[in-house]
């Protein structure tokens, strides 16, 4: 089965990038410059940063659903990321070197099913998901630290 998946739109991350800290502060968030990599994995490019690279890290809601699954938690954004990533049958790079936690979602928003798999084994299990017809979409999240990486739906 046929997969797409994306990354977050850049569009509402962009006059944040403009702010000084004390306005980043009233949107919970901080800007950093990425020491090293792999370890500040952008939620638009859906690619680790570079060294040296500045990132907003700021909560986001990821599902705003009117359930008791309702989230938000901690994401990277790359001043960078102008685009993006939208992709069928193609994991990205943030993705498949992490373990990962997929969790499957009806369409009322909750929850149909969760696994953990290493990101190489990504498809596999999107395509089990995919399959059972109560599956609306899926959420990637980065197992160890539990924080939000990518929807996906099938293509």
């Amino acid at each position: 089965m046929d997969y797409r998946i994306t990354g977050l739109d850049p569009k509402p991350f962009e006059p944040l990038f403009a702010l000084d800290d004390a306005g980043l502060a009233r949107h919970r968030a901080v800007r950093r410059i990425v020491a090293e990599k792999p370890g500040a994995p952008c939620r638009v490019s859906l690619e680790d940063a570079e060294p040296g690279e500045e990132v907003l890290l700021l909560n986001h809601e990821h599902l705003a659903v009117d359930s008791p699954y309702r989230a938000s938690h901690a994401i990277y954004v790359r001043r960078a990321a102008r685009v993006a990533w939208d992709r069928v049958n193609e994991v990205p790079p943030a993705l498949a070197s992490r373990l990962l936690s997929v969790r499957a979602f009806d369409g009322a928003g909750f929850m149909a099913g969760a696994d953990v798999t290493e990101g190489t084994a990504l498809p596999a299990l999107v395509a089990k998901f995919l399959a059972d017809p109560r599956v609306a979409y899926l959420h990637a999240h980065y197992a160890r630290a539990g924080c939000y990486a990518a929807r996906i739906d099938r293509a």
